[in-house]
């Protein structure tokens, strides 16, 4: 198949999509770091220090990985460190990811997305991670206190000043995703690029409002926690007590609203990786690259091995049959007006309504 401007591979067979309407191309496998540190609630996840992670780092770009996602308030700060020694020498090999809005410390202009808290956080990330830019700069979460206005004119200083190459956003509802890029293109501000989002065959929530809007407004989705936690690595089955892993412990992100239907779709996964030779957490990860929008999937492990399994499923192209077990398995119910939708405007839906209507008609 002839590669397209949007969907290149190297010579290590990984393939790379464009950032939403962005020029840039990041690799379907972006590495995540959450587990660098492992201080306070952290530690639920990972410790990962720096000789693992330069080992880890190493294992992403020799599979042709090049974009690498953390956060300042991963283990406070620690993460973005231990980035930043790991890749030292390497940096124009990689590109960087990290975010905003949480807390930092305990004085009241120490979280959230005013113009104060913005443009510090960068200053402070740069510092961490050792470096003049960072290429992607996500806003975490939903700030509700703070203009939304403040918060974008903000980002357009740190990209004017070139200590900024591109923003996203994390976390948004839907409404409120599209308040910011209508007030981006209004007042000619940096427009967001992408979203990072929650979605996995455990919980296909994003597929009501997130996905459709990429699809309609141009951006790029980067998944985070594409395995649920782990939830979907075929450890957790009905009737089988794991050894290990982070849904044991008081980490519970994601939340598993319907138990039975997640060990219905783990059953799948596991029978479909049997038949393939592979893991369930690969078939996992393969269905969401076949997904609408999705970009990249931000993957992480508490070990070498676990990560060498994640990155294979770059190579992992599921048949047509076994994307349709996987949907009616972990499929939702359309909620209101969806359903209604469906059943009356099937005749001028646009490409972004059939991402999540099209099955249904």
């Amino acid at each position: 198949m002839l590669a397209t401007p949007s969907q290149i591979s190297n010579n290590s067979g990984m393939e790379y999509r464009e950032l939403g309407r962005s020029g840039l191309r990041i690799s379907v496998l972006t590495m995540g770091t959450m587990s660098f540190g492992g201080t306070g609630k952290f530690a639920y996840v990972g410790t990962t220090g720096v000789e693992e992670a330069r080992r880890q780092i190493d294992m992403c770009l020799d599979a042709g990985v090049n974009l690498i996602d953390t956060a300042d308030v991963y283990s406070s700060g620690l993460s973005e460190e231990i980035v930043g020694k790991a890749i030292e020498g390497r940096r124009d090999e990689v590109l960087l990811a990290t975010k905003v809005r949480m807390p930092m410390g305990g004085g009241p202009n120490d979280a959230g997305l005013s113009r104060h808290h913005v443009i510090s956080g960068a200053e402070a990330s740069l510092r961490r991670l050792g470096t003049d830019h960072i290429d992607l700069y996500q806003v975490h979460e939903w700030d509700g206190r703070t203009p939304l206005e403040e918060t974008l004119t903000a980002l357009d200083h740190l990209v004017s000043s070139g200590k900024v190459r591109y923003v996203g956003v994390s976390n948004y509802a839907g409404w409120q995703l599209m308040k910011a890029l209508g007030i981006a293109d209004r007042l000619g501000l940096p427009r967001f690029v992408s979203q990072q989002i929650y979605y996995s065959l455990q919980a296909r929530d994003a597929e009501y409002e997130l996905i459709p809007a990429a699809v309609d407004q141009g951006l790029g989705v980067l998944v985070w926690s594409p395995l649920a936690g782990g939830l979907l690595s075929g450890r957790y089955r009905r009737g089988v007590q794991p050894s290990e892993g982070r849904q044991l412990t008081e980490w519970n992100e994601p939340p598993v609203r319907d138990q039975e239907q997640l060990y219905d779709t783990v059953d799948v996964l596991i029978d479909i990786a049997g038949q393939r030779g592979v893991s369930a957490a690969q078939v996992a990860l393969a269905y969401l690259l076949g997904r609408p929008a999705v970009t990249s999937l931000v993957v992480g492990a508490r070990t070498s091995e676990q990560l060498a399994d994640n990155l294979a499923a770059a190579g992992l192209e599921l048949s047509e049959e076994e994307r349709a077990r996987l949907d009616v398995v972990s499929r939702q119910p359309l909620l209101y007006p969806y359903w209604h939708q469906a059943a009356t405007a099937s005749d001028r839906l646009s490409p972004a309504d059939l991402t999540l209507l099209g099955p249904h008609l």
